[in-house]
């Protein structure tokens, strides 16, 4: 995402999610409806994307969790507030508020970032794909993850989940998971792969922070281009993913995290990596 900003201001408070800051680099966004098990609304959802537009422009976050505030993590789309007013939408409204959900996907795809989500409880729905797309997926053993679109009616590739999670499980388990909506409770997620790391009870937002910090003090922009990668190379040809290595390294050569290894080496101390 590019750097450069227009007119608009910066938005000084997000109504339907929190964002916190740190110095270190880091930052957490926390879905906080937890009466409602963080349940999304038209408002949440246009909150991540915005929100990850203008960190992605800031430069300022070197990575960032993604949690839930409560008893889980987040039960998917707002019965009431979602399902229900898409009743009373027509095609053209429909088409716009499932373009946006999946405008979510891509920012947390596409932000020069790693994301961490931290799961427990309930991960279903759109709360499932959230976590699905982000970089890693920190769970501890209360999390049980439900890709329920197909028991309320609807396809079950939606905001990119049947792109994302072949990718992710393959595509046996995804099929199953996607077609059925079965609930994945953390030991099975581990298992095939839907999870990167299983924690002990309660410490996977402590944990989420902990990678965090780690990340954030790395090469950034190694840890964006990594990123870049492996998101632009999932559906390219061998030759054509080699040839965008190979341009890709040759810029990182150029950068001055590059050199400072270098240095640092030479030097037998800890890079002290600049991001650039």
């Amino acid at each position: 995402m590019s750097p450069f900003e227009g007119s608009a201001p910066r938005t000084r408070e997000w109504r339907h999610i929190r964002l916190d800051r740190r110095t270190d680099g880091t930052a957490t966004v926390t879905l906080a409806r937890p009466a409602k098990l963080n349940a999304l609304t038209f408002g949440a959802y246009a909150d991540l994307r915005d929100l990850l537009a203008e960190l992605s422009r800031e430069r300022s976050v070197r990575a960032l969790v993604l949690a839930g505030e409560g008893r889980g993590f987040c039960s998917g789309g707002d019965v009431d507030e979602i399902i229900g007013a898409t009743l009373a939408m027509d095609t053209a409204q429909l088409l716009d508020f499932n373009r946006m959900t999946g405008q979510v996907v891509r920012a947390v795809r596409e932000c020069p970032f790693p994301v961490i989500a931290a799961v427990h409880g309930v991960a279903a729905g759109a709360g499932a794909v959230l976590a699905l797309a982000a970089d890693f997926r920190i769970a501890d053993p209360s999390a049980r993850f439900a890709f329920l679109f197909t028991r309320v009616g609807l396809a079950g590739g939606d905001m990119g989940a049947a792109y994302l999670l072949p990718r992710v499980v393959g595509l046996g388990h995804a099929t199953r998971l996607l077609m059925l909506g079965e609930s994945v409770r953390a030991s099975e997620a581990e298992r095939i792969g839907l999870i990167s790391e299983l924690t002990d009870e309660g410490r996977a937002t402590d944990r989420a922070t902990e990678l965090a910090r780690r990340l954030a003090s790395g090469p950034a922009l190694a840890y964006a281009r990594t990123k870049a990668l492996l998101t632009a190379e999932l559906d390219m040809p061998l030759a054509a993913a080699v040839e965008l290595d190979a341009a890709t390294q040759a810029l990182l050569m150029n950068s001055a995290d590059y050199a400072e290894f270098h240095a640092a080496f030479t030097g037998k101390r800890p890079p002290l990596w600049e991001g650039r």
